[in-house]
């Protein structure tokens, strides 16, 4: 690995407080973008809903190279961190990783396999969302159109799905998410926030939630964080 590049890691590194005299956290969760920082943290203050164990201490961190930074150099960014947090998960997009023609099962076990050779063993896993983030933003519709005041378009979100060719029915995801909440933004003139996946992270209901990668992220949180231990 270049210098610069090591260099750069080390400092995204310590800009945690901890150190190896300090508490051990729970948690780091490496991310690809800002929009999935935003969303991880309003999934886990939802402790309840998640079915694990309350006030876990976690912190998100953003890879400067995004998702093909968190395929390839996740091991290396967290190798020294190991020792400071009980967990790691590194999220990213199947889209965009530059590996899109391997599934997304290869790829995380190929991810897992390299954190766990650099000080992890089994305490960390990956998730590869197949194929973005949006994915998920899509899983509960109502909870999108609330957080888009969607009524102010004076259109039912499903139809509109359905007529802009996004959905074939209003029981089904966007075939492409990113496309159709960039285009839902446009239509009621909002701006594309981090913020936004925030909100419908922490107000939609996926109790019902059938993607795999989602399911994974959950029930690898259940298994380390029990609700009742």
């Amino acid at each position: 690995m270049e210098t610069g590049r090591s260099s750069r890691y080390s400092l995204r590194c310590r800009s945690t407080k901890l150190t190896a005299d300090s508490e051990r956290r729970d948690l780091v969760v490496l991310v690809a973008d800002k929009n999935m920082e935003f969303a991880v943290k309003g999934l886990l203050c939802r402790d309840q809903a998640l079915g694990i164990r309350p006030s876990i201490s976690f912190e998100v961190w953003v890879h400067p190279e995004r998702d093909p930074g968190c395929l390839l150099r996740a091991h290396d960014l967290l190798r020294q961190s190991a020792t400071l947090y009980s967990h790691a998960l590194v999220m990213l997009d199947h889209d965009g990783c530059g590996k899109e023609k391997t599934s997304r099962d290869n790829l995380e076990e190929d991810l897992e396999e390299r954190l766990s050779a650099n000080g992890w063993g089994d305490r960390a896993a990956a998730v590869v969302i197949d194929p973005e983030l949006e994915a998920w933003v899509w899983g509960d519709p109502v909870h999108v159109g609330t957080c888009l005041d969607w009524r102010s378009s004076g259109k039912d979100l499903g139809d509109w799905l359905v007529e802009k060719g996004f959905a074939e029915s209003h029981n089904t995801k966007p075939a492409n998410p990113k496309k159709a909440f960039k285009q839902a933004l446009w239509t009621v003139k909002m701006k594309r926030s981090s913020s936004i996946y925030r909100q419908v992270a922490e107000l939609a209901d996926f109790s019902s939630c059938t993607d795999s990668a989602f399911q994974k992220f959950l029930i690898t949180l259940q298994g380390w964080f029990p609700e009742k231990q």
